[in-house]
């Protein structure tokens, strides 16, 4: 398993993987979490998809796309502050040039490799790395998102605990909160797993 960055994809690989990676979030979000989100031919997309993110995939040895994020300038458009300012304290975002928002994280549950008792998915730490490394290597330092409960208890389980923005809210179904990660190395050589691979490189434009 290796770690890709894909922004503005235009070669014949990187649109298979993208269009991998909207099946994935539609088999996850729609399938199963039962999310109210738009698919289209069995696959997932919303407005921000439009906004010429980088996206951050995890890629098994056969080329299947096993994990995603997305990664937005949290000084532009945002999910948290234009769909869930109601996980902010304040209702803003407090964003600067060095953060970076993540949203649609999910990973196949059913890739085995990789898999251990008691302890987070291979694939999910491997993501969780390359949202680090990647952000590291292009200007961020902080890491907004917005999840569930359970999700923030498994980010603490691996070493990468949240600080909140605000208090938990139930949005339809979910137990939401939002909250900010650190990106720096000390994160990153706790969450690398055996094995860790990427092909990052930075953008021409990193965060001032």
């Amino acid at each position: 398993m290796h770690l890709k960055a894909i922004r503005n994809a235009k070669s014949p690989e990187d649109l298979n993987l993208l269009d991998q990676m909207h099946q994935l979030r539609a088999t996850v979000f729609e399938g199963r979490l039962s999310w109210n989100v738009h698919c289209f031919d069995g696959r997932e997309f919303d407005e921000f998809d439009t906004l010429s993110p980088t996206y951050i995939l995890a890629i098994a040895s056969d080329e299947r796309v096993v994990g995603c994020a997305r990664l937005l300038p949290a000084v532009g458009t945002t999910m948290l502050q234009t769909i869930f300012p109601q996980l902010l304290e304040t209702g803003q975002l407090a964003s600067h040039r060095r953060m970076i928002e993540s949203s649609r994280f999910c990973v196949d549950t059913a890739f085995i490799e990789g898999r251990g008792a008691g302890s987070p998915h291979s694939a999910t730490l491997a993501m969780f790395a390359g949202l680090v490394e990647w952000s590291m290597l292009n200007g961020y330092s902080e890491i907004a998102t917005a999840t569930d409960v359970r999700f923030e208890r498994i980010l603490r389980r691996a070493g990468w605990p949240m600080r909140r923005l605000g208090s938990p809210t139930m949005i339809n179904e979910t137990h939401s909160v939002a909250g900010v990660l650190v990106a720096d190395q000390a994160s990153f050589d706790r969450l690398r797993p055996e094995h860790y691979r990427s092909s990052f490189v930075t953008l021409q434009q990193k965060a001032a």
